[in-house]
This record gives C-alpha cells, sequence and structure tokens, in this order.
C-alpha cells in the first residue's frame, strides 16, 4: 500500500485555487449560456443528418472506420469512435444533463470476437473532466456549491457492427478515478449503452 502524500500548504492553496477557478468559471458560463447544450444536441443531430445525406461509401460491411452517435448513462452524450488502426480506436464522449457536463477521450485496443462476425471486444486507457451546478451538490449533500473534476478513465466493453446497416452499437463499464473539489477518489459507476452511425 502506498502512503498518502500530504501536500504543502502552498500545494493545497494552487490546487484550490485552481478548482476555485474552473468552478466560478462553469458557474459564469452555464448562467450567461442556459441554451448552449440544447444548441450543442441540435448541432449534433444537424451534422449526423448532414452526414448521412453526404454519405456515398457508407461501410456496409462487419466493420466501420468512424461512426457519430448517442450514449445513455448517465444522461445522454455524444460519442464519436475512429479507428486509428484495424485494431485501436480512439473515443469522445462529451455528457450533458441536468447536473452539469463531463468530458471524456479514450485510446481503445479492439480485439475479434472468434464465431462473431461484427462483435469485438474492447479495452483502453484515457481521460476526463467534468462540471457539476449547484443543483448537484445541493440534492445529495446539502451543501450548495458547484465542482470541478479531473480524472483517469478505464474502458472495457463490448462493439457490434450490424452487417449490410450502418449501425453500430456498444455497451461498455468505464471506471474512473478521479480528482477534484470534493475529494478524489474511485468511481465505478459511468459507462453505458451507444448506438452510432457508421462511415
Amino acid at each position: 500500500m502506498r502512503p498518502q502524500r500530504y501536500y504543502s500548504p502552498v500545494e493545497r492553496l494552487l490546487l484550490q485555487e485552481w478548482f476555485h477557478f474552473w468552478h466560478h468559471f462553469f458557474k459564469w458560463w452555464v448562467s450567461t449560456n442556459k441554451t448552449i447544450m440544447k444548441k450543442i444536441i441540435i448541432m449534433a443531430v444537424v451534422f449526423t443528418a448532414a452526414a448521412t445525406m453526404q454519405a456515398n461509401a457508407q461501410s456496409m460491411g462487419s466493420t466501420y472506420k468512424t461512426a457519430l452517435g448517442v450514449k445513455f448513462y448517465p444522461g445522454a452524450g455524444i460519442t464519436i469512435k475512429h479507428f486509428v488502426k484495424s485494431n485501436a480506436a480512439l473515443e469522445g464522449i462529451g455528457y450533458f444533463w441536468r447536473d452539469g457536463m463531463r468530458i471524456t477521450g479514450l485510446y481503445e485496443f479492439h480485439g475479434n470476437i472468434n464465431g462473431a462476425p461484427g462483435l469485438k471486444w474492447y479495452v483502453g486507457p484515457g481521460a476526463h473532466v467534468g462540471f457539476w451546478n449547484d443543483r448537484y451538490w445541493r440534492d445529495r449533500y446539502g451543501r450548495r456549491i458547484g465542482g470541478a473534476v479531473v480524472g483517469i478513465d478505464g474502458i472495457l466493453g463490448l462493439d457490434y457492427k450490424f452487417k449490410g446497416a450502418p449501425i453500430n452499437m456498444s455497451l461498455d463499464w468505464q471506471p474512473s478515478f478521479e480528482f477534484g473539489d470534493y475529494g478524489t477518489g474511485f468511481s465505478g459507476n459511468w459507462g453505458g449503452f451507444a448506438i452510432r452511425y457508421t462511415f
């Protein structure tokens, strides 16, 4: 077991100021851009529709290069996945819900499952940054402050591409270790179900 690290007063002050800056930035951002999440969702829908109309060469087999869609739990997120090699992909996820937002980037290693064309397992590392509003803290802990977190992530899941249709689905678990306004610790309640349009 590793000994707990003790921060000097200067380090504590710098960390505290860094998190306070992001906390106040997020509060300002939400108060001045109340409709921004609606705009992001509308832009994603428009982009998906335009890409659907313009895509001439779709991936109709059991593999794909790029996919864009939505991921559920917690809340709803926009997800884009792009293969940089035949067995490795980058995935970006933007979760937006009434309590805040979380942006995640992942590098995923994929492997085929024998006897199941189109089905792959994947695993990989990543990182995230998240912002929570006052409502989150008030409802759960009785305090009225927002917060910010950063963290490292892992991912473990299954990915399926329908042959003959430009549709991809995935189911995964995304544990993370967070550092933030409310402390540090393990969080094992992220992951979810995604459905994407493939290009």
